[in-house]
């Protein structure tokens, strides 16, 4: 029997439903942001995790976590890779939402 295709939206808005998955979600929301940012920059830059670890003066492991969002980066690890990278980032953090600003 076949499945039915259900958009990420369509499943994220089901699975926010439950308390306990909107809370652990919204706890991660800068890890989920970031990890858009790198990857964005990443495939805008034609690199690997490992090209980008290594432009950073980061492991590739580092950068695969990152890149996975399930852990809300440091400070200290954004401002490495702004500096790094020579690219700014902006986070916008609001009750309702956390944004990425890449210029």
């Amino acid at each position: 029997m076949a499945r039915e295709a259900i958009s990420f939206e369509a499943l994220l808005e089901r699975e926010l439903a439950d308390p306990e998955f909107r809370a652990e979600w919204e706890r991660l929301a800068v890890a989920h942001a970031v990890a858009l940012w790198l990857i964005g920059y990443r495939a805008e830059h034609g690199l690997s995790q490992s090209g980008l670890a290594r432009l950073a003066g980061m492991s590739q492991p580092t950068i695969a976590r990152l890149e996975a969002g399930d852990t809300e980066p440091k400070l200290s690890t954004l401002m490495r890779l702004v500096r790094s990278l020579a690219t700014p980032l902006s986070v916008h953090l609001t009750p309702a939402s956390v944004e990425v600003l890449a210029a």
